[in-house]
C-alpha cells in the first residue's frame, strides 16, 4: 500500500509543478511581447493588442483556474504542497487584476491625435514630419474633455520646461513653437508634441505615431503639457 501512495504523491506533486507553470503563462507571455515589440521582431500593435491584451488575457483567467485547482490539490498536504497553491494564486491573481485595471484604462473611447484647437491643430515640425511619415494629418486632430488653450503667449523656455515636465524629450524650442517627444517604457510607444505660441493664446498638440489605442493616454499627456503652462 505505501508504494501506491508514494505514487500518488509523486502525481500531484507534477500536477502541482505543471499547474503553476500555467499560473505563470501570462506574465511570461507579456515579457515576451514586450522584448519582441523592442527588439523590432513585431510591431507595438502586434506585441500590445494581439499577444498581451488578446492572448495574454485568455492565459491569465486560464492561469487563475490552474491556481484555484492547485490549491485543491495541495489542501491535503498543505505542509509539503501549499507553496506551489500560494505561488500559483499569487501571481494569477495579480495578473488578471492587472489585465481587469488595464482593460477599464484602455476601455476608455479616445483618440491618439488630440489639440486644443481643433479647428487650426498646430503642426508639427519637418524633423517631427519626417519620423511620423512625412505627412501631417492636422484635420485629424480632436478635443479631450477639460482640455483648453492657454489664454496668453507664453515664451519658449516656458514651453520648453513644459514639454519637460509631461516627461518628453525636447526636440526643438523657437520663437512661437516648441516641440518634444515621448517614447513608452514597455512597448515603445512614441507620442509627438507640438505647441504653437501666439499672442494671447497657445496650443498644444498631442499625437501617437503607431496608431495603437490605449485609451485616454494622448488626452492625459495633452493635459498635463498645458498644466505646464499655466501661470
Amino acid at each position: 500500500m505505501a508504494e501506491p501512495t508514494r505514487t500518488q504523491a509523486r502525481a500531484a506533486e507534477i500536477r502541482l509543478r505543471w499547474l503553476t507553470l500555467a499560473a505563470f503563462a501570462a506574465p511570461l507571455l507579456v515579457l515576451v511581447a514586450v522584448f519582441g515589440t523592442r527588439f523590432g521582431l513585431w510591431d507595438a500593435g502586434f506585441g500590445l493588442e494581439v499577444l498581451t491584451l488578446k492572448i495574454g488575457r485568455m492565459l491569465a483567467f486560464a492561469g487563475l483556474a490552474a491556481a484555484l485547482v492547485a490549491v485543491l490539490i495541495a489542501f491535503k498536504d498543505l505542509r509539503r504542497r501549499g507553496a506551489y497553491a500560494a505561488v500559483s494564486l499569487v501571481v494569477a491573481g495579480a495578473a488578471v487584476a492587472l489585465f481587469a485595471v488595464q482593460g477599464q484604462q484602455f476601455a476608455v473611447p479616445a483618440a491618439n491625435d488630440v489639440t486644443t484647437d481643433p479647428a487650426e491643430a498646430p503642426a508639427f515640425s519637418r524633423a517631427v514630419l519626417a519620423l511620423r511619415g512625412g505627412e501631417d494629418e492636422g484635420g485629424a486632430s480632436v478635443a479631450c474633455p477639460d482640455l483648453v488653450s492657454v489664454p496668453r503667449q507664453v515664451a519658449p523656455e516656458t514651453a520648453a520646461a513644459a514639454l519637460e515636465a509631461a516627461g518628453f524629450t525636447v526636440r526643438g524650442a523657437a520663437p512661437f513653437r516648441a516641440d518634444g517627444a515621448k517614447e513608452g517604457f514597455w512597448f515603445g510607444l512614441t507620442y509627438d508634441a507640438a505647441i504653437r505660441i501666439r499672442p494671447g493664446r497657445t496650443d498644444v498638440r498631442v499625437a501617437q505615431r503607431e496608431g495603437v489605442k490605449v485609451g485616454d493616454e494622448a488626452c492625459r499627456l495633452a493635459r498635463a503639457v498645458t498644466a505646464g503652462l499655466q501661470p
